[in-house]
């Protein structure tokens, strides 16, 4: 199996091939000068973290191990804060704590935090009452506000977002091995909302059966289970911003090849995964798992030729761990498309990961034209994705979810039953897409939990 980059690639290669979605900065020298000084900041993560992140992605496509990924759509800089940041740990270890006792699996947490910045739009330019300006392409990169100065692309804005996700990390790690997800102790990650949850009860009986089982596995042996005292927590982000990521893809000491260093599992979002682009060319040549978008933009008959130039150009040597499929169909096209992704993704003799993200081909518009997703969309797919990758002779190895650990409402639906008449106003707080709310993430977890392994 090859170890090392491939030979005809370079950290600056992709800079030859078409590159979508990338702000256009008006001062090149600034961005050039911004680049440089990022290149100098220390790591956000390591290789080691990294490589057994791999190993256990890996597991996870032999149905050893089940994934679970989440976090907000696009992180804000105003979000790294305590309350925030523990709020969407709290609800991560929670439905990993459901997903462990539904699957009977290990479940690997990664986050969808520490550098979600960014964002690719549909539109370079947005038109408000005859006025044409830069889209909101997330806190990396210009502010929301609809001004010139705020949506002018500032390529220090990078260097924030380096900051913020260097803070979000370090207190990250100071909860998780500070015990803050000792799992002796599920009880303490309760959010004060479950007594009043339709689903209380369900989640209670989830917590006192895993506390038996820690007691009776020590009892048992006599010794403490320590490795259950500590979680591993990884982060991703998608690599969209490729000064960014090139900035801190590094050599490291006593390893082969390059790693990118600002994230544990960086992915390539649907809109930037032609094998012939920038972003394919830039994450062929790290160590790093990658996770790839698939949608149905591209159609049943078009995606064995999509796939196999990208397996070919990404997953090459079939090297365990490497590959993550995240296919984001809908509701209504998932049956139509998936099996054939199964199949071309078989015809290549590969083994990948396949994770379902049931919220971006969900995606709806309000008669006020505000954008939410249905709770039971979301259900249906994630249902309709088991059952089809079961009757292919395949797994679903894991789920990707946007969702916030705040009291937000953003999607209809739900235990509580969330209409579009209570969306909007204080309780509608992301600037791009739609999230699950906390009890909606639990309830998700509790749902599918119960059908993954029926």
């Amino acid at each position: 199996m090859k170890r090392n980059s491939p030979s005809s690639w370079s950290i600056d290669s992709w800079r030859d091939r078409p590159a979508l979605h990338q702000p256009e900065y008006p001062d090149a020298d600034a961005l050039k000068e911004a680049a440089g000084e990022l290149a100098q900041f220390p790591p956000l993560v390591t290789s080691w973290e990294i490589e057994r992140l791999k190993e256990r992605l890996a597991e996870a496509a032999q149905g050893q191990r089940f994934l679970l990924q989440g976090g907000d759509c696009a992180e804000q800089f105003s979000g790294c804060n305590s309350d925030d940041i523990t709020a969407k740990l709290k609800i991560l270890l929670q439905m990993s704590l459901v997903l462990v006792q539904g699957t009977r699996l290990p479940v690997i947490r990664v986050g969808r935090l520490g550098g979600q910045y960014a964002k690719p739009r549909s539109s370079a330019c947005e038109t408000r009452d005859g006025v044409e300006l830069p889209s909101y392409f997330g806190d990396n990169v210009n502010r929301p506000a609809f001004e010139e100065k705020a949506r002018r692309p500032d390529p220090w804005r990078l260097l924030r977002g380096y900051e913020r996700a260097s803070l979000t990390m370090n207190f990250i790690r100071a909860l998780v091995g500070g015990g803050f997800a000792d799992l002796h102790h599920p009880e303490y990650w309760d959010l004060g909302w479950v007594e009043h949850s339709p689903r209380s009860g369900d989640y209670q009986a989830m917590v006192s059966q895993l506390a038996d089982a820690v007691q009776f596995m020590e009892t048992l042996t006599g010794i403490s289970v320590g490795d259950l005292s500590r979680v591993d927590f990884f982060t991703s982000h998608e690599g969209l911003l490729l000064e960014y990521e090139a900035a801190l893809t590094r050599v490291v000491p006593r390893r082969d090849g390059w790693y990118n260093l600002s994230t544990h599992f960086p992915w390539i979002g649907m809109r930037t995964a032609a094998a012939g682009g920038a972003h394919v060319e830039f994450f062929r040549g790290i160590r790093n798992p990658l996770g790839v978008k698939v949608g149905p933009s591209i159609e049943p008959h078009e995606i064995k030729s999509f796939i196999e130039p990208l397996m070919d150009a990404l997953h090459p040597d079939d090297e365990p761990g490497r590959l993550t499929l995240i296919h984001r169909y809908g509701a209504a096209k998932v049956a139509d498309h998936l099996p054939a992704l199964v199949e071309a993704v078989r015809s290549t003799g590969r083994t990948v990961l396949f994770v379902c993200d049931p919220m971006h081909g969900n995606t709806r518009s309000t008669d006020a034209g505000i954008k939410t997703r249905r709770f039971d969309d979301i259900l249906m797919e994630l249902e309709q994705s088991i059952e089809i990758h079961r009757n292919c002779d395949s797994r679903l190895g894991g789920v990707h979810f946007e969702l916030t650990g705040e009291n937000v409402t953003e999607c209809t639906g739900g235990a509580r039953g969330l209409t579009d008449d209570d969306l909007g106003g204080e309780g509608y707080r992301s600037l791009v897409d739609p999230r699950l709310n906390y009890e909606q993430a639990l309830e998700m977890a509790m749902l599918i939990a119960k059908r993954i392994n029926a």
